[in-house]
């Protein structure tokens, strides 16, 4: 016992602050790395992305045993859940919520009977990207200049405590269209802003235009 005794005199300060940072980080905010490029052009791959784990629901640390609901995910809302279906943690969009009709044809989102707007922004070698305005929230999305089988799907009504989230690469994201709808009760929390993204073709050297960049 003594040496243990010894070690808590030593290192207390340094093991409580790692106890609150590990209670912080499981209930309040955490940053994730995004290893994939599903959700470009709005988040790139080597972004670190800052998690408000508060957003929705108060949780009991390193469960997901939810003490209280705070508020429901949004249309436009970018997402980390923890997806049984695919075995991952991911991060997608809000397409969808509860009682929502929705549909897409060739690439472009009917929700409730309304065809979405779109603008082209930026052409790529083989992509495109857009300006698409999700009830009211204009945001950058892309897609394939060949269509995938991912470029529509027919009508469906999202039930309760259900979500149908996208990525942003539209052609290149496993997303609601592969895994299904996603339950409440995998939400880890919302993606508010990157915090540092390392550039993984130059050597992981930090981008200096994507530090602290709010996500929309």
């Amino acid at each position: 016992m003594k040496p243990l005794y010894k070690f808590w005199k030593n290192n207390r300060s340094l093991i409580v602050f790692i106890a609150l940072m590990s209670v912080f980080r499981s209930a309040v905010a955490d940053w994730y790395e995004v290893p994939t490029g599903s959700m470009k052009p709005t988040i790139q791959e080597g972004d670190r992305i800052l998690t408000d784990k508060m957003a929705y629901d108060i949780r009991v640390p390193f469960t997901h045993i939810k003490l209280l609901k705070l508020a429901d995910p949004q249309t436009g809302d970018i997402i980390f859940f923890d997806s049984q279906a695919a075995d991952n943690r991911l991060i997608k969009r809000v397409i969808g919520v509860p009682g929502d009709t929705v549909a897409l044809e060739n690439n472009e989102l009917i929700i409730n009977g309304k065809k979405l707007n779109y603008a082209d922004q930026q052409s790529n070698i083989d992509s495109l990207d857009k300006i698409e305005d999700l009830n009211g929230l204009a945001h950058s999305i892309r897609v394939a200049n060949i269509p995938s089988r991912l470029s529509g799907f027919d009508a469906i009504t999202i039930p309760d405590d259900y979500y149908l989230a996208m990525g942003d690469n539209r052609d290149n994201s496993a997303d609601s269209r592969v895994i299904g709808l996603i339950p409440r009760n995998e939400l880890l929390g919302k993606a508010e802003r990157v915090i540092v993204s390392l550039d993984y073709d130059n050597y992981y050297l930090p981008r200096k235009d994507r530090v602290l960049k709010k996500l929309n």
